[in-house]
């Protein structure tokens, strides 16, 4: 049976939640580790949040219910979802921790908090609508 929209939306923010962690943690060592200036750090770390996310919605969020899905189709919707949800994520989180840290002067995992936060209800209806929809079956008459 199907999971409702209720049951996807409360797995898409636990993977969400996971997801918040490996992008701080993955900013934090782009940042300080690896010494790179915040805009290409949070890009970076978008992307593996992004990445990271895609893993869990495919195989968990919206897991197939015809089973494991083809090759063919994972490559479809790991680029529907990057040119979706992770376009959306990838500008929000850039342009908002970039504008909160040079023009506000805040800390760039709080103000990178802050754009997570701002993409995050965009997201669902983005992966729900475009990225994994369900085409509808069509019912035969008796």
């Amino acid at each position: 049976m199907q999971a409702g929209r209720g049951v996807r939306f409360l797995k898409f923010n636990a993977v969400g939640a996971i997801g918040i962690v490996v992008q701080l943690a993955a900013l934090a060592l782009f940042r300080r580790v690896l010494g790179l200036n915040v805009p290409l750090a949070t890009g970076l770390a978008v992307e593996t949040a992004v990445l990271h996310n895609f893993i869990w919605h495919e195989r968990w969020t919206w897991k197939s219910e015809e089973g494991r899905r083809r090759w063919k189709e994972i490559l479809a919707l790991v680029v529907r979802f990057h040119l979706g949800s992770g376009g959306v994520s990838l500008l929000t989180n850039v342009a908002l921790t970039g504008f909160l840290t040079a023009r506000l002067g805040m800390n760039y995992l709080i103000a990178n908090l802050i754009s997570i936060g701002c993409a995050g209800v965009l997201n669902f209806a983005i992966n729900e609508f475009l990225v994994f929809r369900r085409r509808a079956r069509v019912r035969s008459c008796p």
